[in-house]
């Protein structure tokens, strides 16, 4: 079964709208070592051949120029027939987060991908940098005042550039959204946050309707060990209970609840039976039941900025620096 597009905003008449498979891959993987480029490679391959035509990644990934090789093997080995297959999206860094780097960053990306344009380029975090410096960790001494105004007018250019189709962010909440769409010429066609029936983000996805944001879920299984705490969504007895009812895996059904919540999502595994298990979630339904029990599972953020703090960072960071919404 073919995975769905949901077409996003047209940020101008000149690129026109843009359809996001609403199933994705992440190459963004915990402590990306030399060692897993070939398994990666050959993940992405197979994720191709299977069908999957979305794939996420970002400069602080180190895993690019990999997304970029098995692009290329794909054209060759004819499992695509062109690059305008594939919806390709990379992320600024923090230390690109300056208005004078962000164009020569996408350009950076492009270059690592062998790639003419991304069809989505997110802002990573809401932080800056100073350039040039590397994370995770992050030292307090390395951080400086966020200019999203200025970031954003870099990433409009990109735009305007043709380097990117589309602008958006990634880990931003609704009062951080609401300020950038005062003064964004472009607005971002999507936000890509931390989403699953553990951390449902209602009151983000009722504002991204509302201003014509796509939603895009990372973390969509409750994320990986990078992050501290118990992984909520894989131990949820109810999740349990509901996949055993309708014979289907706990990740399907997660996955499933993303997909009915109108959002898109990336999912990160370089397991071939697992590939294969996750795009087997569009030919069935939850139940009112079912979505109901899931509506009141408790909820909890797992990826926080903290997380990726140095121990001596984290201590000087005031608890009302670090938003968290339901």
């Amino acid at each position: 079964m073919a995975i769905p597009e949901i077409v996003l905003s047209s940020t101008s008449p000149a690129t026109g709208s843009r359809a996001i498979p609403v199933l994705g891959m992440g190459t963004g993987l915990a402590h990306f070592t030399p060692e897993q480029r070939p398994a990666t490679k050959h993940g992405i391959l197979r994720a191709i051949e299977l069908g999957y035509r979305h794939f996420d990644t970002a400069a602080i990934y180190q895993s690019e120029d990999v997304l970029g090789e098995a692009i290329a093997e794909a054209l060759q080995a004819g499992l695509i027939h062109s690059r305008a297959e594939l919806f390709i999206t990379s992320k600024i860094s923090c230390a690109d987060a300056h208005r004078d780097l962000v164009v020569p960053a996408i350009r950076e990306s492009l270059r690592n991908l062998k790639l003419d344009y991304l069809d989505l380029y997110l802002i990573h975090w809401p932080m800056r940098l100073k350039a040039g410096e590397s994370y995770p960790p992050i030292e307090s001494h390395h951080i400086l005042p966020f200019d999203l105004k200025s970031v954003w007018e870099g990433m409009e250019e990109c735009h305007r550039l043709g380097l990117a189709k589309q602008i958006g962010v990634s880990n931003f909440t609704t009062w951080k959204l609401a300020e950038l769409l005062r003064y964004a010429k472009v607005p971002p066609a999507a936000v890509q946050v931390e989403m699953n029936p553990t951390w449902q983000q209602k009151k983000l996805r009722e504002f991204c309707k509302e201003k014509g944001v796509h939603v895009i879920a990372y973390s969509p299984l409750g994320g990986q060990d990078m992050f501290v705490g118990k992984n909520l969504v894989m131990e949820s007895q109810v999740l349990k209970e509901i996949a055993k009812a309708k014979g289907k895996t706990l990740a399907q059904v997660s996955l499933r609840w993303v997909y009915e919540q109108g959002a898109s999502m990336i999912v990160k595994t370089l397991n071939k039976e697992r590939i294969e298990e996750n795009m087997k979630i569009f030919d069935w339904e939850l139940s009112e039941e079912d979505k109901h029990k899931i509506s009141q599972l408790p909820q909890c953020k797992r990826v926080t900025l903290r997380a990726m703090l140095s121990t001596e960072a984290a201590s000087k960071l005031p608890d009302e620096d670090e938003v968290v919404e339901e």
